[in-house]
């Protein structure tokens, strides 16, 4: 089902929680506190933490966390398919736990990540010329552009 709503409430995210602790443990990966950590920070934000932010987050409540930690888990989560990578910045990966059929607007200003659902690209397939160079298992689209917010700002200024 492809739904057009993309807020975050309480008892989405309590859903997120639920629904990565049954994958991990389908597929045998243990459930630690530390994961759990991590994982909650990524599924409770809409901003698309990079590993910096999840480890500033996470230490207040876990002040032994190591920010290695932080990362080996947060890549080995994306690697399970639990948390998607987003975004192209090789210094700088961002995680989302919305592992859903979604798209992102980036905002080339300021960086942030948005996420939104569209119908007419609900079903879109990847095109023969991918599938030639091996096996698609997923597609996004990435639109970049100017968020309301920085195009706010630049109103104002003139």
């Amino acid at each position: 089902m492809w739904s057009q709503d993309m807020s975050l409430t309480k008892q989405s995210i309590e859903d997120r929680m639920t629904d990565f602790v049954e994958s991990c443990r389908r597929r045998g990966v243990r459930v630690t506190h530390q994961r759990l950590e991590i994982y909650r920070e990524v599924a409770s934000l809409e901003t698309h933490p990079d590993a910096d932010t999840v480890f500033r987050r996470v230490r207040k409540r876990i002040p032994t966390i190591a920010l290695d930690t932080v990362y080996r888990n947060l890549k080995s989560l994306a690697e399970l398919g639990l948390v998607s990578i987003v975004g192209t910045s090789p210094e700088r990966l961002r995680f989302d736990a919305n592992v859903r059929r979604h798209h992102h607007f980036v905002c080339v200003r300021c960086g942030s990540i948005q996420d939104f659902c569209s119908e007419s690209l609900g079903g879109v397939e990847p095109p023969p010329e991918a599938n030639a160079l091996g096996e698609p298992v997923s597609m996004h689209l990435e639109v970049k552009g100017v968020c309301k917010n920085c195009g706010t700002r630049t109103k104002r200024r003139r």
